[in-house]
């Protein structure tokens, strides 16, 4: 309870600092634009009357402006994965496709890399980590927004069904033995959802969305649609404490929405998927959960969430378990192709079988500067005998405090067609428990050096991204 304290705290201290800042800017808003500073209030999202670069005057504006995907007043930039939240200064790396009535958005990466994990239960594995994601919308008379969301993954086909060596962690199993030591591909089918949203007065809108597979509203945006984590395709150790519901094979969500805050509520299929990563899942809405998000200001977006997951994993289908989340993101833009993001999350399991309460706590940044990147994650998880497939060698089922920590750095080589190719490498120092060091070594590394394809940063006026 200290930690989830810490946690609350640091959002709220974060919450108002934001929004002193916005009061400041507020009162500067006679500046003139040569200096640098939004001539638009706080929370207010213009599409006409916007300054806008050469590059955006270029753009036919006759065609229909794509919105976030949950609300016609609200910037594409906010959306985050599912129906989540990211900071409306967030820059986005996709192509756009201009319709006559539908707008189209493709974004994604592939990370074609050599894994290396050492210790007595490390391993080695050249891969390719990926994801594709097509978002489309269009306008329902004045007032209404019905999108499509979808998102594929070839990790069964470039991973494999085993998944990538990555020591510590765990979650969802192959083959009747649970997958420890390993991050489990994702489905080829990630996401296909349907939404609809009404925008019912100024400033607010209802939404409801039914995906299959689809992510319900609990915890952060997950780790591939952090800006934060862009450079590490490794998931956080902490995943099935934090994100690990973004595959759910059911998932029915309702939305309200009053100017900068958001309240949502999901039912959705507990299980996680199986080992056929090919296939659709049985459909069985057990599960629910609930979501506050806050945008305190165009740089921050928080969120704290609670979901009630029946029987997750089907190795221990006996178990339920309650997921807790808090995070803040912050993403502050510091040129037209430089910025920094930053993300600071609490995710919590309480088990039904045993009681246990286990925390996670990661801080992951990127300070992408032009061409470099320079990035880092620090985790904190706490698992026990079990999680970790150890109980015989720990019969009294122990807790054991893992901690890591990365550090990587990448470069653009080049861009064609609107793509990037980024060559980078990073490593992780694990600090292993006293009670582990036998099996995992004092402190275990891992290493990877790849190269990432995705699309480029849209080039939009950084007011544009202010609408």
């Amino acid at each position: 309870m200290k930690i989830l304290n810490i946690i609350i705290a640091i959002i709220l201290l974060g919450a108002m600092s934001s929004s002193a800042q916005n009061m400041k800017m507020g009162s500067d808003t006679t500046k003139k634009a040569s200096k640098g500073v939004l001539r638009t209030k706080p929370h207010t999202h213009m599409m006409n009357g916007v300054e806008m670069d050469d590059d955006m005057m270029n753009m036919d504006m006759s065609k229909p402006m794509m919105t976030s995907q949950f609300s016609l007043d609200l910037p594409m930039n906010r959306d985050g994965s599912g129906t989540s939240w990211v900071p409306d200064e967030s820059p986005m790396y996709a192509y756009m496709i201009h319709g006559k009535k539908w707008m189209t958005m493709i974004h994604g990466n592939f990370f074609a890399r050599y894994n290396n994990q050492s210790g007595p239960r490390g391993g080695s594995k050249f891969d390719v980590p990926n994801m594709i994601m097509g978002m489309t919308q269009t306008k329902v008379g004045s007032n209404g927004l019905f999108s499509i969301n979808t998102m594929f993954s070839l990790d069964p086909f470039l991973v494999g069904a085993a998944g990538y060596p990555l020591l510590y962690q765990t979650g969802e199993s192959y083959q009747g033995n649970k997958l420890v030591d390993r991050q489990h591909p994702h489905d080829l089918f990630a996401e296909l959802v349907v939404a609809y949203t009404q925008r019912v007065a100024k400033d607010a809108d209802v939404s409801v969305s039914f995906g299959y597979p689809g992510e319900p509203a609990l915890g952060p945006p997950m780790f591939m649609h952090r800006l934060s984590s862009m450079g590490n395709a490794n998931a956080p150790l902490g995943h099935h404490y934090q994100d690990a519901t973004h595959i759910a094979f059911g998932v029915t969500t309702l939305g309200f929405r009053y100017k900068y805050i958001k309240i949502e509520g999901s039912t959705f299929t507990g299980r996680e998927p199986d080992e056929f990563r090919y296939n659709f899942d049985k459909l069985n809405l057990d599960s629910y959960s609930l979501r506050l998000s806050y945008n305190p200001s165009k740089q921050w977006a928080l969120q704290v969430s609670d979901g009630w997951i029946h029987s997750p994993e089907e190795a221990e289908p006996l178990q339920n378990v309650n997921r807790f989340t808090a995070s803040a993101i912050h993403t502050k833009m510091l040129g037209n192709d430089s910025y920094v993001a930053t993300t600071l999350l609490y995710g919590q399991n309480h088990y039904s079988d045993n009681g246990k309460t286990q925390p996670s706590i990661l801080l992951e940044s990127n300070l992408q500067l032009s061409r470099v990147a320079i990035y880092g994650r620090y985790e904190f998880v706490q698992k026990d005998a079990e999680e970790l497939d150890m109980h015989t060698a720990f019969p009294t089922n122990p807790n054991f405090n893992v901690h890591a920590i990365t550090l990587g750095t990448n470069y653009r080589l080049g861009s064609a067609k609107n793509t990037d190719l980024t060559l980078g490498i990073q490593g992780t120092l694990n600090v292993s428990p006293s009670a582990l060091k036998t099996y995992y070594g004092s402190a275990p590394t891992g290493f990877q050096v790849y190269l990432r394809i995705n699309p480029s940063m849209m080039k939009m006026g950084h007011d544009m991204m202010n609408m």
